[in-house]
């Protein structure tokens, strides 16, 4: 059983006051079996919505901005879609959530994606969040650690078990010609703040951070250095994704997800402010904090955006081979996947394109 750590929201789609039917006032959606509708007027002929429940690795809102803005500026809601959003602790619990049918969209990372696959667990990412990558190994600036080679014989924070932080590095020290729990351990301790209190413990001497928990360290006072590997900077990050099935039976609900998730990233691109309120009302203890989710969007969006000529939301295939071949390295793979190209789609962003 999944145990759910945070529920962010329970929105009534549309704007400015509709209730929980959905169907009532000025932006209804059509039905998610319809054809997306290319505007609010459209999407309001028939008052019908579908109700689904997304599911994220953490509780942190400015971390998916895009859908902050894309139930706020009521993106989704034109589509016909109605969010539950909740948080979990970490990729695994995400996926196992979707397998279990506790979730129909979720947001893991592809490391996990993959080991998922491997299990012979039909999900497939859609809309690729973070075109660059969420995650990097650092340490405190003040420490001896200065490349990854010094962590041989430490103990490595990580912020859960299962989370994909964990892929991400142990493919980076076994690069670096490290094997687990022989040269080097992972400790898992929290995200940003129980991170901090461990450095200050000596707990972990570096930390597998993800973009914000970077951000929220060195927001406490402690400023770090980053080991990272150049060419490990390159790896996407985390996804929209959905169990196949589910995808074939609802293809209009996952176009008009990825949609509103463009129209969402677009206009969190140009209002700041805007999308800063919209995450508040998802998690407003995290809101409340204006200085630090204004360092997080910052970051956040920049590593969001492609570095090259892909469209924004889509996978590069390269970035696939990558991923899979830094899992076979260190071990978490034991050979590659059946059809590495069925881990992914790009149709459902390219198709408003």
């Amino acid at each position: 059983m999944v145990v759910v750590l945070t529920v962010l929201a329970l929105i009534a789609v549309g704007c400015g006051g509709q209730d929980d039917g959905g169907g009532e006032g000025g932006d209804g959606g059509a039905t998610a079996t319809e054809e997306p509708a290319g505007d609010g007027e459209e999407a309001a002929t028939t008052g019908e919505t579908e109700s689904i429940t997304v599911l994220l690795p953490n509780p942190s809102a400015v971390n998916v901005f895009n859908l902050c803005a894309a139930m706020g500026e009521g993106y989704l809601a034109e589509e016909g879609i109605e969010v539950t959003v909740e948080a979990v602790d970490g990729s695994g619990p995400v996926l196992q959530a979707m397998v279990a049918g506790q979730a129909e969209i979720g947001l893991p990372g592809p490391g996990p994606i993959l080991n998922a696959r491997a299990r012979g667990e039909e999900v497939r990412m859609f809309y690729n969040s973070f075109a660059q990558s969420l995650f990097g190994l650092v340490a405190p600036d003040d420490s001896e650690i200065e490349t990854v080679d010094d962590l041989e014989g430490h103990t490595i924070g990580v912020g859960t078990a299962e989370g994909a932080e964990v892929s991400y590095a142990r493919g980076i020290l076994a690069d670096a010609g490290m094997e687990e729990d022989t040269d080097y351990e992972f400790l898992p301790v929290g995200d940003g703040g129980q991170a901090t209190a461990a450095f200050q413990r000596g707990d972990i001497v570096a930390y597998s951070a993800a973009i914000s928990d970077m951000a929220i360290i060195e927001a406490r006072g402690l400023p770090l250095r980053e080991i990272t590997p150049e060419e490990f900077l390159a790896f996407f990050g985390n996804g929209y994704a959905a169990m196949a099935d589910f995808m074939e039976e609802n293809p209009d609900l996952i176009e008009g997800f990825a949609q509103a998730m463009l129209r969402g990233n677009e206009w969190a691109l140009d209002n700041k402010e805007g999308t800063l309120e919209h995450c508040a009302e998802i998690n407003p203890e995290e809101g409340a904090d204006t200085e630090l989710t204004a360092v997080l969007y910052d970051a956040i969006t920049a590593r969001s955006q492609p570095l090259g000529e892909e469209p924004v939301g889509a996978f590069p295939v390269e970035g696939w081979e990558a991923w899979e071949q830094n899992l076979l390295d260190s071990g978490e793979l034991d050979e590659p996947v059946d059809d590495l190209n069925a881990a992914y789609t790009n149709e459902f962003v390219e198709s408003g394109s």
